[in-house]
Parts: C-alpha cells; sequence; structure tokens
C-alpha cells in the first residue's frame, strides 16, 4: 500500500486492558452515535460496566478517550483500505477506484451517521486539543494516498490537481451520505473519479 508521511507527531496512546477494551467500545458506540461533546464520562463508564474511577485510572481524562476513538476508527479504516488496494491489483485508475469502493462498504457498516473525523471536527475546532492532529492527520493522509495514486495513474504533472479533485469528490461523498442528500453518493463519486482519472 502507498505510504504516505504527514510530517505529524503521533498521538499518546495508552495500552490497553480489558475494562480499557470495553470502556473504549462503550464510547465508540456513544460518541459516534450521539456527538462527543453530548456524551460524559458517567455515561461511558456506565455503559461499560465500570466505575469513573476506572476509567480515569486507564485513560486519565476524557480527551484521551476521544484521541483512543479516533486513531482506532482511522486505524481499522487504514487497514481495510490496504486490503482493497492490495486486491484491486496494479493498475493505477484500478486502485483509485477502490478508495471509493472501500469508502462505500466502509459507511455501510461503521459510517450510517457520515465521517468520524468530518463530525469530531465540527466539535473539536481547537488545535491544541489532543485529538485535533488525529483528525488533520487522517485527512492529509488521505489527500496524500490520492495523490501518489494520481501521480501513477496520470503522471507528475496531473498528481497535485488530480489528487485534489478525487479528494473532493470521496469527502463529498462522505458528507452527502452521512446527510443522506441523495442515494448512491458513492457511486456517483466513483464515476466522476473514473471519468477524470480516464481524462488525466
Amino acid at each position: 500500500m502507498e505510504t504516505v508521511n504527514t510530517a505529524v507527531t503521533a498521538p499518546h496512546r495508552v495500552r490497553m486492558t480489558p475494562a480499557g477494551r470495553r470502556i473504549l467500545a462503550a464510547a465508540e458506540r456513544l460518541f459516534y452515535a450521539r456527538g462527543i461533546h453530548a456524551v460524559g464520562v458517567d455515561l461511558i463508564a456506565a455503559e461499560a460496566g465500570v466505575t469513573k474511577k476506572t476509567l480515569y485510572d486507564r485513560f486519565g481524562s476524557k480527551e484521551q478517550i476521544v484521541v483512543e476513538y479516533l486513531a482506532g476508527r482511522d486505524e481499522r479504516w487504514r487497514a481495510l483500505l490496504a486490503e482493497r488496494l492490495e486486491a484491486a491489483g496494479p493498475a493505477p485508475r484500478a486502485r483509485a477506484l477502490a478508495v471509493f469502493d472501500a469508502s462505500r462498504d466502509w459507511s455501510a457498516e461503521h459510517g450510517a451517521k457520515g465521517c468520524g473525523m468530518v463530525n469530531a471536527h465540527a466539535e473539536i475546532s481547537d488545535a491544541e486539543h489532543p485529538a485535533y492532529p488525529v483528525i488533520t492527520a487522517q485527512k492529509a493522509w488521505m489527500l496524500g494516498l490520492f495523490t501518489e495514486l494520481a501521480r501513477a495513474a496520470a503522471g507528475a504533472g496531473a498528481a497535485d490537481r488530480l489528487g485534489r479533485a478525487l479528494m473532493l469528490l470521496h469527502e463529498g461523498a462522505l458528507v452527502a451520505h452521512g446527510l443522506k442528500v441523495f442515494p448512491d453518493a458513492f457511486e456517483t463519486a466513483r464515476e466522476q473519479a473514473r471519468a477524470l482519472l480516464a481524462a488525466g
């Protein structure tokens, strides 16, 4: 899979225990369904079947739970995407289109309310928040990936322009899907991406 250097320092992560995994699983469900600010540590602890003391012992703060939630979601997305790019084979255009297919399938299972990173950014705009670099690095990584895929498909001269266009189509599909603006947002974006790739 393409490797993209985002030049962002990796966030601090915590070592997971069984209780930590229960807490994080509960937080992931609640944060995505209700929003980060709407969910307090009392509710997370209750859903996980632990005390607040255990929660703070494992994570230290709600902010660290948010970091783990977003970083974990990003890791799972990148793992799925690596599999899909590998399965797409060496053809550059097929690999670029595989990103849209992967997002369609990911969103069907994990993204009924749209992109978790976009949703989180709507609530976390403070660059000093420990989760902020996780959000921005994920999007920078995606742009880097699309740029590398565009370079392979159309050459260095078109890489930046085409990579940004593919990124815009992809992000637009994520938002349109989450807002249910129209059906088949990913298919629409994929067809537009196919046309752009064909034109170079």
